[in-house]
């Protein structure tokens, strides 16, 4: 029953606010009991696919697409994850790089002249933000989300949403101690310019390095705490020099 109401949200193209009626209706329009639907709309709404609303003009509505539904599943259960600490960071972080180096690629050929305008605006909030830690982390959530965006892969901007919503806030956290926020302004630049210039080559290099410096700023953090040393504002350069022997 489940299936038949999300292949019907997907025939009639409803989106987030869009009414599906009220639940006898539903019963009716379908031909099934109301026990039956409403084991369905119990699921959907796990998925966060349907959303109930009683009183005057109630009924059941659509509370996001399916690639919504799959993002904000995700999400809550890569935080549900962390919380129990059944995923380590370092694997959230390896993922992270799978997924957003093509995208960064993807951005870059199919960036249009609009988000051209997006992008260039953003550069001069990234340069503007080049020494503050707060401003360069909110930064680097909205530029990751845009480029999930221009890479214009609704199925991929699903299966990367809980970076933005799960693993920023917790990363920026573990690496405000040793991170140099002008490094990552650099960073950031680079990667924009790049899918400004609408080359991918130079995206996907600019994002690899981007996250290979974050990712070690990370483990330079916990190398310093499980040795109960203060660390230090780490540079890439410190970093590659710091890196044990392959």
């Amino acid at each position: 029953m489940a299936e038949r109401i999300r292949s019907f949200v997907a025939g009639e193209r409803l989106q987030p606010g869009d009414r599906l009626g009220r639940e006898e209706d539903l019963a009716r329009e379908f031909g099934v009991s109301r026990p039956t639907l409403r084991e369905a709309l119990r699921l959907l709404s796990s998925e966060h696919l349907v959303r109930a609303s009683k009183g005057p003009g109630g009924g059941i509505f659509v509370a996001a697409t399916p690639e919504e539904g799959i993002g904000l599943s995700l999400s809550a259960t890569v935080a549900t994850m962390l919380d129990a600490r059944s995923i380590e960071l370092d694997e959230l972080l390896e993922t992270r790089m799978l997924l957003e180096i093509p995208l960064a690629g993807l951005a870059a050929a199919r960036a249009s002249e609009h988000d051209v305008v997006v992008l260039r605006a953003l550069v001069d909030e990234v340069n503007a933000a080049a020494s503050d830690h707060a401003g360069t982390i909110e930064v680097d959530a909205r530029l990751h989300h845009l480029i999930a965006q221009i890479a214009d892969n609704r199925l991929a901007g699903a299966l990367t949403g809980w970076i933005v919503d799960v693993l920023q806030p917790r990363l920026a956290e573990v690496i405000e101690p040793a991170v140099v926020v002008s490094v990552i302004a650099d960073q950031h630049r680079d990667l924009l310019e790049a899918i400004v210039r609408g080359d991918p080559v130079a995206a996907e290099r600019a994002m690899r390095e981007h996250l290979v410096y974050v990712r070690d700023v990370a483990h330079a953090v916990e190398r310093s705490s499980a040795s109960e040393v203060a660390p230090e504002r780490t540079e890439p350069s410190d970093i590659q020099d710091r890196q044990p022997p392959r």
